[in-house]
């Protein structure tokens, strides 16, 4: 009896300064899906958060502690996304990010700004990696949202410019998802088309529920009676990889641009038949050809080698890297400087510097165009999901080409 009593208080012991130790992390919860049809999407993205935040704790964390990366699966519903950020709060995390649907980042603003508003000792920051409507940064801007991938405006001008040089194609296709994010890819598309090359004809605009779709076959069947050469496309996750292979196997023949062409189970969709054919636009890729770039790829495929993706996004980094700086600058975890530090955060990354806008709270950086291509050890050095394919940097658009006016009016605390 003494024997196991001991051992009870060893156990109870251990559980104590476990707790108490977790306690001192600085806890970022991510609230993204984690099963249903973009759980891969989900996984592959806590993966990216993880590798990062053991970088930055092996070379001593933040302040002192360690950043911890705290999963909860919102199942990509906005209203679970609300469940998950209070039992989130009701854990003490003040920080939270999400990138996966912009209609969940919505969700995710107001909710956050309410809860501050009534709470303001317990102020949470939410620091969005991948959710990407216009109106996050412009007529829905808060103080507490901070944006670290480009806008949909914003990448569909470099797609765009890229398209108008392309004299070839007069015809063109938009298949969106229909929600914020999709409708807002349409909308540029059509805007920024009829201003850079209004002899092109938009031959289709079609918006198909997010996540439910199981076979594409009837919009490639619309696709092809359109005539069109290029499709548009913000399609990500399993809706990109279930086009591409409806494309594939009705054998149409077409020019994809997309905002995803890269994430993790698109590209064994798109294989051998998309190559030289599907475009991407990003703000990085793994092919950029630096040193950190390599190092990040190669660091991936050693911490999750059973993984079926490669280190393809970087916006995990981008997202702690300039948390941290935001704490060491304000020397405090508390939300409300740590804030004020991230609204003028900058650091110089893979692609040269970033910074965080202070009206608006959109990061600036370069954006990218790549073209599907097969891995050669030189253009397309590092191949993603391990099929032997990859992205070709085509062509680089500067940081400062990439700044788009903004609407945003910021109310501060």
């Amino acid at each position: 009896m003494a024997s196991w009593l001991h051992r009870a208080g060893l156990a109870a012991l251990f559980l104590l300064v476990a707790s108490a130790a977790s306690a001192q992390n600085i806890r970022i919860a991510f609230i993204d899906p984690l099963s249903g049809p973009f759980a891969n999407v989900g996984e592959s993205e806590v993966r990216h958060f993880q590798l990062v935040a053991e970088m930055i704790n092996a070379r001593g964390g933040v302040l002192g502690r360690k950043i911890e990366i705290v999963p909860f699966d919102n199942k990509s519903s906005p209203q679970d996304s609300v469940l998950q950020l209070k039992a989130a709060i009701d854990q003490g995390i003040r920080y939270v990010t999400q990138g996966n649907g912009s209609n969940v980042a919505h969700a995710l603003v107001d909710s956050i700004d309410k809860h501050n508003r009534r709470n303001p000792d317990q102020a949470v920051v939410y620091l969005n990696y991948a959710a990407v409507d216009p109106a996050l940064t412009n007529e829905k801007c808060n103080f507490w949202h901070f944006r670290f991938d480009a806008d949909a405006d914003m990448k569909m001008s470099a797609l765009t410019d890229a398209m108008a040089e392309n004299k070839a194609f007069t015809k063109v296709y938009l298949l969106n998802q229909d929600y914020a994010f999709g409708q807002a890819v349409s909308r540029a598309g059509r805007a920024m088309l009829a201003k850079k090359r209004p002899d092109i004809e938009i031959v289709g605009d079609d918006l198909h529920p997010l996540g439910k779709v199981k076979d594409f076959a009837p919009y490639i069947s619309k696709i092809n009676t359109s005539g069109a050469q290029a499709v548009i496309t913000g399609n990500w996750g399993n809706d990109l990889a279930l086009l591409i292979k409806a494309s594939k196997d009705a054998g149409l023949k077409v020019e994809y641009f997309t905002y995803y062409g890269g994430i993790v189970g698109t590209p064994p969709a798109i294989g051998e038949s998309g190559i030289g054919h599907v475009r991407q636009v990003s703000f990085w890729a793994p092919n950029v050809g630096t040193p950190h770039a390599a190092k990040m790829v190669a660091a991936y495929r050693e911490r999750f080698k059973g993984a079926p993706d490669d280190y393809w996004f970087n916006g995990p980094l981008n997202v702690l890297e300039l948390l941290a700086k935001a704490m060491e600058q304000a020397k405090s975890a508390d939300p409300l400087p740590v804030a004020r530090a991230l609204e003028n955060a900058k650091f110089v990354g893979d692609t040269g510097e970033v910074y965080m806008r202070p009206d608006n709270h959109q990061l600036i950086q370069p954006l990218f165009i790549s073209t599907f291509a097969k891995a050669d050890g030189k253009a397309v050095k590092y191949d993603n999901d391990k099929t032997g394919f990859g992205f070709r940097i085509d062509r680089k658009v500067e940081a400062k080409d990439t700044v788009m006016p903004t609407v945003c009016k910021m109310e501060r605390p």
